[in-house]
């Protein structure tokens, strides 16, 4: 008990009482609030992971549409390049009297 004051002791236990249960769990409510900062910080660093591999998602699935894109166009733009190329040249003029002495073999 405390000492005689002129206050009720009563009353005096029950504070002394209540300051010394809230020294006591001072520690432990300052260790909950680090903890739960901490989670807190976690969990934010998880978000971000989570959002940077979506967005690495994205790009890798476009990346590999365009690639899949330029494949299919491959074949039509190869041809193309190499009509071009058989029409600036002589080679259709050769294939010509190639065509034209095949058929003259062919009537004879």
């Amino acid at each position: 008990m405390a000492y005689p004051t002129p206050v009720n002791s009563r009353i005096t236990d029950a504070v002394t009482q209540q300051n010394v249960l809230i020294l006591g769990s001072a520690g432990a409510m300052a260790m909950s609030a680090v903890y739960q900062s901490a989670a807190h910080s976690i969990s934010i660093a998880y978000e971000n992971a989570v959002q940077a591999q979506r967005q690495a998602s994205i790009c890798a699935q476009a990346a590999t549409n365009q690639g899949v894109i330029q494949l299919y166009s491959l074949g039509s733009s190869s041809a193309a390049t190499a009509s071009t190329r058989i029409g600036r040249s002589d080679t259709l003029h050769t294939a010509l009297i190639l065509l034209k002495a095949l058929k003259a073999l062919k009537q004879a």
